[in-house]
């Protein structure tokens, strides 16, 4: 069994580099690596264990499971404590600074790999890891224009999963099915608070006005209380709008998207709201190129939705979403942050997925989100499927 599986090691050396200039500016001597999300970004597979990485010289693999694993600077170990014993072994000094995910950690495992590392100061790691993973590589890229174009795929087989009559929770079930045997892996890893989320978010009529407790652009009451958000059995009927925001994830980096179908003809004010979406993500794509402060996309579109007097279904109606774009890759919801009060500034090769959407009483919620790489010339979008209002009808 390799370390980096699928990905070159290459790859994972230019990943490792940047992480340990972003370090070095920072203040840093190492970084201990314990998130499953960094861990994959580090090593190119998930396992139980810890990355290591110095400021200089190269990471070291402290693996727990699965046993197997014999190529590259892996160490198996039971206990992070051990991680000391390995490096005093190989002459290794302990750093002075070392920097922790304090954004992932739980207090107990954080006191314990302190602990471990006994007059080490501790530093938090996680905004130079995000910022880092923020840029992709060409190879990240390319892993993400693939999703994209199989993405694409499972939405244009939607208008002939739909059967008159089904609920929103079985064309659900149905649009999963494809996107599983096109190769989505499943998994929707989500970076941030707690937010709990399945595969699919399939919001039919006024489901979508439901709030939920996530910070999620749309919400959805969901099934039953221990998930509430999403599909929640509504039986699809006309005049209905049918939100789909479908799982993105067919190679460990994600796109994410969404689109309207319509069951017969929509309210004109929802059909507006649904060309005014589709205006804010023309106006950004040209608007989004690098040095671009992410508040000022957010008051871009908000001047659009405001010439169309169309503030009050925005993002939300009985409840508000308080951005209108986020980062993906590994994860969603990373940087940077599409929001009023965001200091994030777009960087070439960010990729971040934009969603102005309505939520219109009596219809439901329209509006599109795309996902796209920022280049030198603005946004380029790797989801494609189109961005009409399709009738399921």
């Amino acid at each position: 069994m390799t370390l980096h599986a699928l990905t070159p090691a290459d790859e994972i050396q230019r990943r490792i580099a940047r992480l340990q200039d972003a370090m070095k500016a920072h203040g840093m001597d190492a970084m201990l690596i314990s998130d499953n999300a960094n861990i994959y970004y580090t090593s190119g597979r998930v396992f139980s264990g810890y990355v290591y990485i110095p400021a200089t010289g190269k990471a070291t693999y402290f693996i727990r499971r699965p046993e197997g694993i014999t190529d590259g600077e892996v160490k198996y170990i039971r206990k992070p404590e051990q991680i000391v014993e390995l490096l005093s072994e190989e002459g290794a000094s302990l750093p002075a600074v070392m920097g922790y995910e304090l954004s992932s950690l739980d207090v107990m495992s954080y006191r314990r790999l302190v602990n471990a590392f006994p007059g080490v100061t501790p530093a938090d790691a996680s905004p130079v890891i995000k910022s880092v993973r923020s840029v992709k590589t060409d190879f990240e890229l390319e892993q993400l224009r693939r999703s994209g174009i199989r993405h694409q795929r499972v939405y244009d087989l939607i208008p002939r999963l739909y059967k008159e009559g089904m609920t929103d929770i079985e064309l659900q079930i149905e649009i999963e099915r494809a996107s599983r045997l096109e190769g989505c892996l499943g998994i929707f890893r989500i970076a941030g608070d707690s937010m709990e989320f399945f595969m699919s978010n399939i919001l039919a009529g006024d489901n979508a006005d439901s709030p939920t407790p996530y910070d999620f652009a749309m919400g959805g009451a969901g099934l039953d209380p221990s998930l509430p958000v999403g599909a929640d059995g509504t039986v699809i009927k006309p005049g209905m709008s049918v939100m789909v925001d479908s799982n993105g994830n067919f190679t460990g980096y994600m796109t994410d998207m969404t689109r309207v179908f319509a069951c017969g003809q929509l309210d004109e004010k929802a059909l507006q709201a649904h060309e005014c979406s589709i205006e804010i993500c023309r106006s950004l794509e040209k608007a989004g190129k690098p040095g671009t402060p992410a508040a000022e996309l957010y008051e871009t579109a908000m001047s659009i939705v405001r010439n169309h007097d169309l503030e009050r279904y925005f993002m939300g109606h009985k409840q508000k979403a308080g951005f209108i774009g986020h980062g993906v890759g590994i994860e969603i919801n990373e940087l940077p942050v599409i929001a009023p009060r965001s200091r994030d500034i777009l960087t070439k090769h960010n990729v971040i997925a934009l969603e102005p959407k309505f939520v219109i009483p009596g219809v439901g919620a329209v509006g599109v989100e795309n996902t796209y790489i920022v280049t030198d010339n603005g946004l380029e979008r790797i989801t494609n499927a189109p961005e009409r209002i399709i009738n399921l009808m």
